[in-house]
């Protein structure tokens, strides 16, 4: 989709925090942030090492309740959010370590996503009872066009443990987009991969906004990466936010120059 036409579909503001702040003990992990995130779009998270990025994912899905500051969800402001409750509004997350299950097939690792979407109890779906089977053939179907959009059809028998690193990290798209979300949160969904495994990583991602409109926040290091797929980008330094803005205002900003991106950039 060109950038004219990416831009058009961009709706209104779905995810905003105010004033963010969390601190562990003594140290500060995130002090007085705020951003929005607009319905539709690819938002980056960057900054160095330690800059807070994955806190604050932990804190827009709930696994972590910052000390200050408030969450807006499509509308709806929360003083702390929780990772069931984050799910039941659409929110999926990837980790930057891969929590699979290693010793299930890409199969079944993909349908544990779908544990929302179950409204069968668990006798009847342990004897496959009536209603229970008809959904589970409907939740099979949906898993199974998962699997053919992240190209991984010859891999859906297979033990996750015995793939490559790169196709693990797809099956753990997989299992997040199985929750059918309306916003996804990616950690360094690239993190340990080749110019090929990115360059296909990439391909998904900018195909799982454009097709299903899924709005995604992610973090990611690889600079080319998030200057050629993200629409806006905000930069984290020790905790505090020191840019927000389009790739291009972000690459010459001259505070991000310094902190992050190098003279060189």
């Amino acid at each position: 989709m060109t950038t004219n036409l990416r831009a058009a579909r961009i709706g209104g503001v779905v995810l905003e925090m105010h004033n963010i702040s969390l601190s562990f003990g003594g140290v500060k992990a995130l002090t007085d942030i705020s951003f929005a995130v607009r319905e539709h779009e690819i938002r980056a998270i960057i900054g160095p090492n330690g800059a807070g990025k994955s806190s604050m994912l932990n804190v827009i899905n709930g696994v972590y309740t910052p000390q200050h500051g408030s969450i807006t969800f499509d509308g709806k402001v929360f003083s702390k959010m929780n990772p069931r409750r984050a799910a039941e509004m659409g929110v999926a997350r990837t980790f930057q370590n891969l929590a699979l299950f290693k010793g299930m097939s890409v199969l079944d690792n993909i349908m544990s996503g779908r544990n929302l979407r179950m409204k069968s109890g668990i006798f009847a779906q342990a004897f496959r009872l009536g209603s229970a089977e008809r959904e589970e053939i409907r939740n099979r179907e949906f898993v199974e066009n998962i699997i053919d959009f992240l190209e991984i059809q010859a891999y859906r028998k297979t033990p996750v443990g015995r793939l490559p690193y790169g196709l693990q990290k797809r099956v753990d798209l997989g299992r997040a987009l199985a929750m059918e979300p309306r916003m996804l949160l990616l950690d360094e969904p690239m993190a340990g991969m080749n110019i090929e495994e990115k360059q296909d990583m990439s391909r998904f991602i900018l195909d799982v906004n454009d097709e299903f409109g899924t709005t995604i926040v992610l973090i990611e290091h690889d600079m080319g990466v998030v200057m050629d797929i993200s629409d806006r980008v905000v930069v984290l330094d020790y905790g505090k936010k020191i840019g927000d803005g389009t790739p291009d205002e972000v690459r010459q900003n001259e505070d991000v120059i310094r902190a992050y991106l190098g003279v060189s950039h």
